[in-house]
């Protein structure tokens, strides 16, 4: 849809708005910006309860690869 100049967008706002009226496109900006947090929140909420759960299931005392720093100690004698 790139190939519509910007007069063709307006054109097309403004059949828009008077189809539906400004009230109902509000509602539906309402609408779909309380999907939009709801989805988010959800993702989140979602992401933290697998974090919760991989921590319960990596507690077996053990150390992990992965735990490991990943820097290496560096020995000054030997750097000139």
């Amino acid at each position: 849809m790139g190939s519509f100049s910007i007069t063709h967008w307006l054109i097309l706002l403004v059949v828009v708005v008077v189809v539906f009226g400004t009230s109902k496109l509000r509602n539906a900006g309402k609408d779909l910006g309380g999907a939009v947090k709801g989805f988010k929140e959800a993702v989140k909420d979602e992401n933290t309860e697998h974090a919760k759960k991989q921590v319960v299931l990596d507690h077996d005392g053990k150390a992990h690869p992965e735990d490991r720093p990943t820097t290496t100690k560096v020995d000054d004698k030997h750097n000139v």
